[in-house]
């Protein structure tokens, strides 16, 4: 009797867990259009004294190169989205503040590196890029306050060129689920455990294994492509055949060894070859 009682829990186990992972399987984003496989990180950063990540030199590169772009989103204090990877701006411009603590006009004041570069208005990067390539736009939500998707969505929606949104936080996928629904979303992730990142444990296993897929039902999947071996990435490929984007690929050795596991590759450090 216990046998199949725990093998019935088991099952049911399982089968929940598959449920969980579920991305979206009906009705998804035609990707034809989405034929270059290759996207630059943050730009085609080179130089940090020349062409530094998320800046308009490194964008303007990769549009010269004609890779698409992948880059970081996030609000200043007087909630202007401006293109900035980290929540801290201390690595980059040595300045020990948070983004959203000082307003765009203060953020212009500083470089990025010893570069003269500033930190670009997602607006500015729009305008530049003009449709010439295709955009991957993460968004950087820390918590629960995804007011930069509000306040962002309307200024893509005038924009003319190809793009799709991806984040770490299954809120803002919810949120492009619900108000922009024809627009292609992603869902960002990695072995955040095994990375190390502090934070709730609990929350990380959620999150590395993607067990919000039922609620948000991503297009695509993005993950780190060290741990391309995770379980729940795997099935999610393989059962499901969703589309897959690797991160951050840094050698030709590593793009090489993920070809097979992903469809499209974003990149720094080195110039792809087929």
């Amino acid at each position: 009797m216990w046998f199949y009682i725990t093998f019935a829990i088991i099952v049911l186990i399982l089968v929940l867990y598959l449920l969980a992972i579920m991305p979206k399987v009906r009705g998804r984003h035609d990707l034809t259009r989405w034929r270059r496989k290759y996207y630059a990180h943050r730009g085609l950063h080179q130089h940090q004294n020349e062409a530094p990540e998320n800046s308009m030199a490194a964008f303007s590169l990769a549009v010269s190169h004609k890779y698409g772009i992948e880059m970081d989103v996030q609000l200043s204090k007087d909630k202007i989205p401006v293109v900035f990877h980290d929540y801290n701006l201390k690595r980059v411009c040595g300045v020990d503040k948070k983004v959203r603590e000082l307003t765009f006009a203060e953020l212009q004041e500083l470089t990025l590196y010893q570069s003269k570069e500033r930190i670009p208005s997602l607006q500015s990067v729009l305008d530049m890029v003009n449709g010439q390539v295709p955009l991957i736009i993460e968004f950087k939500v820390e918590l629960h306050d995804t007011s930069v998707c509000s306040i962002t969505a309307p200024m893509l929606d005038r924009y003319n060129g190809l793009y799709c949104i991806e984040s770490f936080n299954p809120l803002v996928l919810f949120w492009y689920k619900k108000r922009r629904p024809e627009i292609m979303r992603g869902q960002l992730a990695s072995n955040l455990i095994k990375d190390k990142e502090v934070g709730s444990a609990i929350l990380y296993f959620i999150l590395q294994n993607m067990m919000l897929n039922f609620i948000t039902k991503p297009d695509f999947i993005s993950y780190n492509y060290i741990h391309r071996n995770m379980i729940s990435f795997k099935l999610c490929r393989n059962l499901y055949r969703i589309p897959a984007f690797a991160w951050t690929i840094k050698s030709q050795e590593g793009l090489n060894e993920s070809r097979n596991c992903f469809d499209y590759f974003i990149f720094d450090h080195f110039m792809p070859q087929e």
